[in-house]
């Protein structure tokens, strides 16, 4: 599994209520760590909470619940959480002091893994929730207001989709014109790096109608572009509309039918798991975005081999070749982990040569660190720091100019866009390539949600500056 990581942030903004109306509802803090799933899973956290009468705030000193959804991928993650509760604790604290009550909760990837631990070290927490039990929060909450510390990570038994209340149709649209839509969880795998299974647990994928169905709703309240998010995405394979089980390149065709959607992607896929369906999705779904995210993580077959990754390089490269032969202008991305446990200076070159023969249009490459509980975590021959920055400096130097021949490539093309948000200068809006570049346009060029035709001027580090075609 390798969804690919962003950085922390908030969900939400409370509204606030003028003199006369009813009291101010109680306001929810949610902090989201890691990656694009967590992202959706607060939004629903937040969906769950608003049917018990919490609205979002953005501010969390004025919460009167905070929650933070961790993730448990890279080194060093329970122990941001754990400085994060101190100061957290230092408000509830104060809070208390004033007469006001502050809950706290710890969800996600580190809560699974670490469960009644949180409590232990952390006593201000009121409640730790894993990954497939978030539905329960507000039966959860009801416990811990009676005084309870609760630990709720048991894998559920239940469907979390069917019982997860669905947001309001102006809740939907402040979020903004992409969306993120989980339709597959869990990942059976077991690379020898990763922590997912455990935290995650076994792959589970969504029916069809259960998709279809907030997908539409999403399209109804003005979602133009959805990516669709699993650990192993590909792996999807759903009942069907007629009781048949679906692969993902069938459901791509299926949420291409429903008016107002416009573009869709998915996140992150396994090598092994790319179908001649999925294959011809690209080819034959103008829908469907040109650009994958393909991790392949290493270019020596010794090493994958220690990854149980359960490919060679060269079953990958000829993989980006059919894949290429279906789509020409596809952009690919992946993941790379260097230092992992035993590999030489020859694995290391082994993976140079396969980003000199894949050439990217982006790549994430992060150094090995050892997750608890994992077989590489106990594995012989683990690498210095030092060699592993080293190596890591070299990798993402090499993905750094095909990132930007591939950028410069763009300048002079025509390019469809979707329109976002305003740009943070007046005067400017903000688009998304197909590629995922962001690109900035005049803002008159369209409105927020609009699909419009641009030629692409020149180039920033990270980003496309363009004018009407």
């Amino acid at each position: 599994m390798e969804l690919n990581t962003i950085e922390s942030h908030d969900v939400g903004t409370a509204p606030e209520h003028s003199a006369g109306t009813a009291p101010a509802a109680k306001k929810v803090f949610v902090k989201t760590y890691g990656c694009q799933m967590n992202v959706y899973d607060s939004q629903r956290m937040t969906d769950a909470l608003a049917a018990d009468g919490y609205v979002a705030t953005d501010a969390v000193e004025d919460a009167d619940l905070v929650l933070l959804n961790t993730c448990h991928i890279r080194e060093k993650a329970a122990e941001k959480v754990y400085s994060e509760l101190g100061r957290i604790r230092d408000m509830k604290a104060e809070r208390a002091e004033a007469g006001r009550e502050m809950l706290i909760g710890v969800a996600g990837c580190v809560a699974q893994a670490e469960g009644a631990e949180i409590i232990r070290r952390a006593p201000a927490v009121d409640l730790v929730i894993g990954p497939q039990t978030y539905h329960r929060l507000p039966d959860v909450l009801a416990r811990v207001r009676g005084g309870a510390k609760i630990v709720e990570t048991d894998y559920a038994i239940e469907d979390k989709f069917e019982h997860l209340p669905q947001p309001k149709r102006a809740e939907v649209a402040k979020r903004g014109v992409t969306a993120f839509l989980t339709v597959q969880e869990g990942c059976d795998k077991f690379c020898t790096f990763c922590v997912v299974p455990y935290t995650r647990g076994s792959e589970v994928s969504r029916p069809v109608a259960q998709i279809v169905a907030e997908a539409e709703r999403l399209a109804e309240a003005g979602v133009r572009e959805v990516t669709l998010l699993g650990q192993n995405v590909n792996a999807w394979h759903g009942e069907g509309e007629n009781g048949e089980e679906w692969g993902l390149g069938r459901l791509l065709f299926r949420l291409a039918e429903i008016p107002g959607l416009a573009r869709l992607r998915y996140t992150t896929s396994h090598p092994r798991d790319m179908d001649d369906e999925l294959i011809a999705a690209h080819r034959d779904l103008p829908a469907l975005m040109p650009y994958l995210h393909l991790p392949v993580q290493s270019g020596s077959d010794r090493i994958l081999k220690a990854m149980n990754r359960r490919h060679t390089a060269r079953d990958y490269l000829a993989l980006i070749e059919r894949i290429r032969t279906a789509r020409s202008d596809i952009a690919m991305s992946g993941d790379f982990i260097v230092g992992f446990p035993g590999e030489t200076d020859e694995d290391f070159e082994a993976t140079l040569k396969l980003v000199r023969d894949v050439n990217y249009a982006s790549a994430f490459s992060f150094k090995y660190s050892p997750r608890p509980g994992t077989p590489g975590a106990e594995m012989d021959g683990h690498l210095s720091e030092a060699v592993k920055d080293e190596r890591l400096q070299r990798l993402q130097a090499a993905i750094n100019e095909q990132q930007q021949n591939f950028i410069a490539g763009l300048v002079g093309r025509t390019v469809s866009t979707l329109i976002e948000k305003p740009g943070r200068r007046a005067g400017q809006k903000v688009g998304r390539s197909p590629w995922l570049q962001p690109v900035i346009v005049d803002d008159k060029a369209g409105g927020i949600g609009d699909i419009i035709d641009v030629r692409i001027t020149k180039t920033g580090p990270n980003s496309l500056f363009a004018e009407l075609a």
